[in-house]
């Protein structure tokens, strides 16, 4: 029983952030910067999400920026700037962000292609050796006409 309260008790001193906005556009804004950034010490979580200090502090200065009326470019430009573009869930396109906006699409189109050429190929008939006497290339040809009537006869005989 002591230890089950113990634990609880320790839940009951988590930190719940308040902060106070002077508008439902305000808040509405940090909303959407706590969830559309990253933390960069968790890698793969939102700044919502975090219970990291860094995240603390960047909550932190997301609300004294939007207090201040930055816009969302001061904000995001600010962020990019300290952090780099890790920090954003859908970084902005540019050369050094390239490759991963254009990659998946390279990579469709050289799959279509390999696709397209392989299937290219299986339709091609195949060519009789030229090196077979006359004869050679009756009996060659009779036999993909028997081998083609098995097929399509389903094996049967």
């Amino acid at each position: 029983m002591t230890s089950c309260l113990l634990l609880m008790s320790i839940a009951a001193h988590g930190v719940i952030e308040t902060y106070q906005f002077d508008t439902d556009v305000q808040r509405a804004r940090y909303n959407h910067f706590i969830e559309e950034l990253r933390c960069p010490k968790c890698q793969n979580q939102n700044l919502s999400g975090s219970d990291s200090a860094i995240a603390e502090d960047l909550r932190r200065q997301i609300h004294r920026m939007i207090m201040d009326d930055k816009s969302d470019i001061e904000i995001t430009q600010y962020m990019v700037a300290r952090y780099g573009d890790f920090i954003l869930y859908r970084p902005q396109f540019n050369a050094a962000t390239a490759v991963l906006w254009l990659g998946p699409l390279g990579l469709l189109f050289i799959g279509l292609i390999v696709w397209w050429r392989m299937a290219s190929m299986r339709a091609r008939p195949k060519p009789i050796d030229k090196d077979l006497s006359p004869t050679e290339q009756q009996q060659l040809k009779d036999l993909l006409v028997d081998e083609d009537l098995v097929r399509k006869d389903g094996g049967a005989q």
